[in-house]
């Protein structure tokens, strides 16, 4: 008797321990495969979110930023002549501004074209070393300059290139002006109707400035 109810004992406790070794592969496979349930959901999440964030955007915030580019190194080139060039101090210091304000806005909206796949427009007038450019390639745009009107700020100096400077970059940010209106109106990604909004406002406040030292305010 002592033999046979020891060798019952012994096969129940064999079979308790399949059992648990069955339930805890079970437990086992069913924690893999909700990791790689959440796995998987986590990576289809952050495809939908990359491709949310490459889709908000529409073609006027395209243009705005293949506008804005060359639109913006032009400023740039008229104010980096005001550092030899101008005799007033407040007419350098704007110029110094101006340079700081826009060089990184032309990098950030570089930037965004680049991630949407599109070619990054770039104004030839900031190309001047290079012979046989056309600084008029981009002179439809609203404010721009063209080759004339760059050569002789290039030649000018003294009073009458603070002068000529300041009457320039006012036409040159009220296009700018024109340009981030319709960005605010038609676009769609953020982050360029927000700049479009930072640029209608710095660049109304340095009109007004500029009108000053013209002495027509």
């Amino acid at each position: 008797m002592r033999n046979t109810h020891t060798l019952t004992r012994r096969a129940a406790l064999a079979a308790t321990a399949v059992t648990a070794t069955l339930v805890l592969a079970a437990c086992g496979n069913g924690s893999d495969s909700a990791s790689s349930g959440h796995e998987g959901h986590s990576s289809a999440s952050s495809s939908a979110s990359a491709d949310a964030t490459t889709a908000a955007h529409n073609a006027q915030d395209v243009s705005f930023a293949q506008g804005m580019i060359p639109h913006h190194q032009q400023a740039l080139e008229m104010a980096k002549l005001a550092a030899d060039r101008a005799s007033s101090a407040e007419v350098k210091d704007l110029a110094a501004r101006i340079e700081k304000a826009q060089d990184p806005e032309i990098q950030t909206m570089s930037g965004w074209l680049k991630s949407w796949g599109k070619d990054v427009t770039t104004s030839d007038s900031s190309m001047e070393s290079m012979p046989g450019m056309d600084h008029s390639a981009h002179s439809d745009m609203p404010g721009m300059m063209d080759s004339k009107d760059m050569a002789k700020l290039e030649k000018a100096s003294g009073a009458d290139f603070d002068t000529m400077f300041l009457t320039m970059m006012i036409e040159h940010h009220k296009g700018a002006i024109e340009m981030a209106t319709t960005e605010k109106d038609k676009g769609e990604y953020g982050p360029a109707t927000s700049m479009s909004d930072g640029i209608s406002t710095a660049q109304t406040a340095e009109i007004t400035e500029m009108n000053k030292l013209l002495g027509k305010n």
